[in-house]
């Protein structure tokens, strides 16, 4: 392998590793802040075992591409896609508690709706940030 292809790969495997554990596991703040205007820590988007997870395939991927760069990029497709699936369920489930609740006629608690929201503001400023 080339000098210039060994150190892009260095590079992409440390930015994906910050990267990976700062938005999966919530310690970006995606330039969220509190009522005080503080920064405040972004919750995480995925549990800790399946953000693992995926890294873990991400980083099977990445030293795939060198040997079968089609199929890497394929699967890394693959992984994207059933990572904004996930994220997708998640959200879906949370919303659906929510709208339970207020079909039963059940008072949702105004602290369930701000960390609702503040789960909603940091995703949201993850994805703008990207």
């Amino acid at each position: 392998m080339s000098e210039a292809l060994q150190a892009d790969k260095e590079y992409g495997e440390e930015r994906h590793k910050e990267l990976a554990t700062a938005n999966l596991a919530g310690t970006e703040t995606g330039g969220a802040t509190n009522g005080g205007g503080h920064e405040e820590k972004a919750a995480p988007l995925l549990p800790a075992e399946d953000a693992d997870r995926m890294r873990a395939e991400w980083d099977s991927i990445q030293a795939a591409f060198v040997d079968e760069p089609r199929a890497a990029v394929e699967k890394a497709d693959n992984l994207v896609a059933a990572t904004m699936m996930r994220l997708t369920e998640n959200f879906a489930e949370e919303r659906s508690k929510l709208e339970g609740q207020w079909d039963r006629g059940d008072d949702v608690s105004t602290e369930d709706l701000r960390i609702a929201l503040r789960r909603y503001r940091s995703f949201f400023q993850r994805l703008l940030s990207v």
